[in-house]
C-alpha cells in the first residue's frame, strides 16, 4: 500500500515517513502520478486549496483521510460529508496514523472519540445498518467476556489507551480485542459498533 501526502508545500513529516516508509507528497494533486499501489491519500486541512480539492480527491477513486493540526468537531462532519474516509490529527503518532490507515483500508471510518460521541448520541437506532427484525442481542454471545466488555467501552466512545486502564490491559489487547469483535459481528469500524450497542441496548 502506498500513502500520497497532499500539502502546501509538498514535504513529508518525518512522523508520516515513519508510519509509511513508501509515502510521498505533492502540493499539486492535479499532478500527482497515482499508480494502482497508491491505495490512500491524506490531505492537509490547511492546504491552500483544500476546498477545492475535496471533490478532486472524492472523484480519484481512493480513500483520503483529513489530517488537521487543529482539529475541529465541525470540520471533521464537513470532511466526512465531503467523502473523506477519516479525520485525525496531522502529527498524530506514527502507531495512530497506521490505525488509521488499517481501518479506512478495510472499509471503515476513522473518527476520534468525541465525534464518535457526537455523531453515536445524533443518530436514532433506526439508521443503524443491522435488520430491526432481528434480536440485537443475540450475536453477542459470540464474543468473549473480555471481548464484549472492550466493545461496551469502544461504544461509549473511549480510546484504546482509555479501555486499556480501564481493563488494566495493554493497548496491544485492545486492539487485538477489536480485531476480533469487528470480524465476529461483522464489523468494519467503531462507529458501526457503537450503532450496533446503541440498538441492542
Amino acid at each position: 500500500m502506498k500513502h500520497l501526502f497532499i500539502t502546501s508545500d509538498g514535504r513529508l513529516h518525518p512522523r508520516w515517513q515513519e508510519a509509511f516508509p513508501d509515502a510521498g507528497a505533492v502540493a499539486d494533486f492535479s499532478r500527482a502520478d497515482l499508480t494502482p499501489s497508491t491505495t490512500m491519500i491524506w490531505a492537509r486541512e490547511d492546504h491552500p486549496r483544500h476546498v477545492d480539492l475535496l471533490p478532486e480527491l472524492r472523484d480519484a477513486g481512493r480513500p483520503f483521510v483529513v489530517i488537521s493540526l487543529l482539529p475541529r468537531q465541525d470540520n471533521a462532519l464537513a470532511a466526512l460529508a465531503a467523502g473523506a474516509r477519516g479525520y485525525c490529527h496531522a502529527l498524530a503518532a506514527p502507531a495512530m496514523l497506521r490505525d488509521v490507515a488499517a481501518a479506512v483500508s478495510h472499509g471503515g471510518l476513522w473518527v476520534g472519540p468525541e465525534l464518535l460521541n457526537r455523531l453515536i448520541h445524533s443518530l436514532p437506532p433506526a439508521l443503524t445498518p443491522f435488520d430491526p427484525g432481528a434480536d440485537p442481542h443475540a450475536d453477542l454471545v459470540l464474543l468473549t467476556e473480555r471481548e464484549r466488555q472492550t466493545a461496551e467501552f469502544v461504544a461509549q466512545g473511549l480510546s484504546n489507551k482509555e479501555v486499556a486502564r480501564r481493563l488494566d490491559i495493554t493497548e496491544r489487547t485492545v486492539k487485538a480485542h477489536l480485531s476480533a469483535i469487528f470480524t465476529k459481528l461483522g464489523l468494519r469500524d467503531r462507529l458501526q459498533l457503537a450503532l450496533r450497542f446503541k440498538r441492542g441496548a
